[in-house]
C-alpha cells in the first residue's frame, strides 16, 4: 500500500512546487508590496518602480558591495536598457539584439539562454535595445526587433509559443517590455520614424492567441478575435477625419512604443503614444488623435475610456509615450506623466481630467504653459518650425526648441515615493534646431519630414534626476549631471533612490534631500532602470550597464560630447556584507 501512495505523493509535492512557481494575476498585484521578487516591469503594474524593502538604508548604504556581475558577452554591447524580472530564484534579463538570459539571481551562474534570430533588414529606429521581459504561469514572455512576441519555458528556455505582431519590413519592431492584466499580454508596437500606425494588442499570455487590438490612430478599426481566429469589428478608433484631415491618418504614427501600465483599481491599461507621422506639422492640420497622448484602455474589452492629448498636431516629435504613473492623492486615484514635451501632468486615473501640469525642465520655448481648464498648451506660433512649401528652397524656417526632441524625459522610467509624496525624474536640459522638409511615405523608409541638430543649453550640466512633487508643482531637489540620463529611478522604503548615469555610475540618493550617498562605478554608461528584491533574507540591489540609446544615434552635438564613453553589457548585482544587515 505504501509503494503505491508513493508515486502519488511524489505527484502531489511536484505538482504543489510547480503551483507556487507558477505567476498569477494576483502574484503579480501583490508583489509590490512585499518586494520579495520583481515580477513585472515597473516593479509593479502601475509603474511605480517602489520597493518597500528597508534593509539597505540611508545609515549603511555606503557598505553596499558587489556580490556578483555577469557579462552579456560577444559583440553584442550597443544600448542596454533591460529592467530585469526575479522570480523563484532567477533572474530573467533581456540584452541588445533580442536576447534573453536565465540567471541564478543569488550567484549569477547562467541557467540558459535565448537568442532570437534576427533577420536581415531590421529597422530599428534608436538602436538594438530591449526593456525587459514579463512573467506569467510558468512562462517568460517578450518582444523583438522583428516585431515578434516570444514565449519561453522558465525552466528550461524553450519556445512555448511565437507570435508575429506585425511587418519588421514595413518599419515595425518591438522593444518595450510587456505587462500582464487579468491574465492578457499587452504589448504596443514601434517604427513611429516609419509611418506605421501606433496599437494596442491583448493576447492570453498562455497560449498567445490574440484577444483584441486597438489602434491608436483616430480612424482605424478595433478588433476583437473569438478562439479560432477570426476578427470582429470592436469599434473605430475616434471619428475618421476629425481631427486627422486628408489621409496622413493612414500612415499616422503615434507607436505605442513604450509598453503600458495597467491599475487594477481602475481596470484600465495606460499607453503612451509617440509622434504623429510625418514630423512635418504643416502637412497634418489638426490634433492628429491618438497621437502624443495617454490613451486610458479597458482591458477587458479593448476599447478606449479616456484620452489626454499633450502636444496636439505636434511639430518637434515630442511623442507622448512616457509612462502614466497612478497613485493616490488627496483620497483620489490620479496618475502621473513626466513627457517628453517638458510638462509634469496629473490627470484623474478614471476619467483623465486634467489637475494639474507644470514644467519639469528649466527651458521650455514651444509653449507658454499648459490651460488647466482646457488642458490645452498655449503655444508660441513663431517657435513652431516653418512650412517648406513657402519657402522658395524646398526648406521650412528653422527654429531653436527646447527641450529637444530627445525630450525632458526620454524611455528612462521615473519612480515615486508613497513614503515621501514624490516622484523621482531623470530628467534632461536641451534644445534643438529644428526645420521642416518635403517628404512623401514610402513603405519602409524612413518618414520625417524634418532635419535636426541637438544642441546643450547649459555649461555644467545636461542631465539632472529631479524630485518632483505633484500636487505644489514643483522641483524640490535635484542633482545634476554632465552627461544626459538615460536610466531609469528606483525608489525604496529605505529612504533611497537610485539611478545610473552614462559616466558609468550607479548612484543612490536621500530621497528627502536628495544628497548622494553612495556610487559605484559599472565600467560602461547606465541606460537602464535599477530594481531591489530580496532572497534569504538578504537585500539585492541590481543594474544593467551597457551605453548606448538613442543619445550617441541622434544626439547631434550631445552626442560628439559624450563620445569618448565605451559601450558594455553586465548585470550587476550588489548587497550589503553580513555584518551590515
Amino acid at each position: 500500500m505504501r509503494a503505491k501512495l508513493l508515486p502519488t505523493l511524489v505527484a502531489m509535492s511536484c505538482a504543489s512546487i510547480a503551483s507556487h512557481a507558477a505567476v498569477t494575476d494576483r502574484m503579480l498585484q501583490g508583489s509590490p508590496g512585499n518586494g520579495a521578487e520583481v515580477l513585472t516591469w515597473g516593479l509593479g503594474t502601475q509603474g511605480q518602480r517602489f520597493s518597500p524593502l528597508k534593509q539597505v538604508n540611508t545609515t549603511n548604504v555606503k557598505q553596499l558591495a558587489p556580490a556578483w556581475a555577469f557579462s552579456f558577452g560577444g559583440e553584442k554591447q550597443r544600448g542596454q536598457e533591460s529592467q530585469p524580472v526575479v522570480h523563484n530564484g532567477k533572474m530573467f534579463v533581456t540584452a541588445s539584439y533580442s536576447r534573453l538570459f536565465a540567471l541564478d539571481a543569488a550567484t549569477g551562474k547562467k541557467l540558459w539562454k535565448y537568442e532570437h534570430r534576427l533577420p536581415e533588414g531590421i529597422m530599428p529606429c534608436c538602436d538594438v535595445v530591449n526593456r525587459g521581459a514579463a512573467l506569467y504561469d510558468n512562462l517568460v514572455i517578450f518582444s523583438t526587433l522583428d516585431a515578434q512576441l516570444v514565449a519561453l519555458n522558465q525552466e528550461t528556455g524553450d519556445v512555448e509559443w511565437k507570435e508575429k505582431i506585425d511587418d519588421y519590413a514595413a518599419g515595425y519592431s518591438s522593444t518595450a517590455a510587456p505587462i500582464i492584466a487579468g491574465g492578457l499580454v499587452l504589448t504596443g508596437v514601434s517604427g513611429g520614424e516609419f509611418g506605421v500606425v501606433g496599437r494596442v494588442e491583448a493576447r492570453d499570455a498562455k497560449t498567445g492567441r490574440l484577444v483584441w487590438s486597438r489602434p491608436t490612430v483616430e480612424g482605424h478599426m478595433g478588433y476583437t478575435y473569438d478562439a479560432e481566429g477570426n476578427a470582429k469589428e470592436n469599434g473605430v478608433s475616434g471619428t475618421t477625419n476629425r481631427s486627422w484631415p486628408g489621409d496622413l491618418w493612414k500612415t499616422g504614427g503615434a507607436a505605442t512604443w513604450l509598453g503600458g501600465t495597467y491599475d487594477p483599481q481602475t481596470g484600465l491599461a495606460y499607453f503612451g503614444t509617440g509622434n504623429p507621422a510625418p514630423w512635418n506639422s504643416h502637412l497634418r492640420k489638426g490634433d492628429n488623435l491618438y497621437s502624443c497622448s495617454t490613451v486610458a484602455i479597458d482591458v477587458k474589452t479593448g476599447k478606449i475610456v479616456w484620452h489626454y492629448q499633450n502636444t496636439p498636431n505636434d511639430g518637434w516629435d515630442f511623442d507622448g509615450v512616457n509612462e502614466f504613473v497612478t497613485f493616490d492623492l488627496g483620497g483620489r486615484r490620479v496618475g502621473g506623466k513626466a513627457d517628453r514635451n517638458g510638462f509634469f501632468y496629473v490627470n484623474d486615473a478614471r476619467t483623465g481630467q486634467l489637475l494639474n501640469a507644470f514644467p519639469f525642465v528649466r527651458k521650455i520655448t514651444w509653449a507658454s504653459g499648459i490651460d488647466l481648464k482646457t488642458g490645452r498648451p498655449n503655444f508660441i506660433p513663431e517657435n513652431r518650425p516653418g512650412d517648406p512649401t513657402s519657402a522658395p528652397e524646398g526648406k521650412g524656417k528653422p527654429v531653436v526648441s527646447a527641450p529637444s526632441f530627445l525630450g525632458g524625459k526620454n524611455q528612462m522610467p521615473m519612480a515615486y515615493s508613497p513614503d515621501t509624496h514624490l516622484f523621482y525624474v531623470p530628467a534632461n536640459e536641451w534644445a534643438m534646431e529644428i526645420w521642416n522638409e518635403p517628404i512623401a511615405y514610402k513603405k519602409g523608409a524612413a518618414y520625417l519630414g524634418a532635419g535636426f541638430t541637438i544642441k546643450t543649453v547649459q555649461d555644467d550640466h545636461i542631465g539632472a534626476l529631479r524630485a518632483i512633487d505633484p500636487k505644489a508643482g514643483k522641483i524640490v531637489w535635484e542633482v545634476k549631471n554632465g552627461a544626459p540620463l538615460w536610466g531609469g529611478v528606483l525608489a525604496t522604503g529605505g529612504n533611497l533612490v537610485f539611478w545610473g548615469t552614462p559616466e558609468g555610475y550607479l548612484k543612490a540618493a536621500d530621497a528627502r534631500t536628495g544628497k548622494v550617498v553612495w556610487e559605484f562605478q559599472t565600467g560602461s554608461g547606465v541606460v537602464a532602470p535599477p530594481l531591489t528584491w530580496m532572497h534569504k533574507g538578504e537585500q539585492y540591489v541590481s543594474v544593467v550597464s551597457g551605453w548606448g540609446g538613442a543619445v550617441p544615434l541622434w544626439g547631434g552635438d550631445v552626442a560628439k560630447k559624450v563620445n569618448y564613453l565605451e559601450q558594455g553589457g553586465m548585470v550587476w548585482v550588489f548587497k550589503l556584507p553580513t555584518a551590515q544587515r
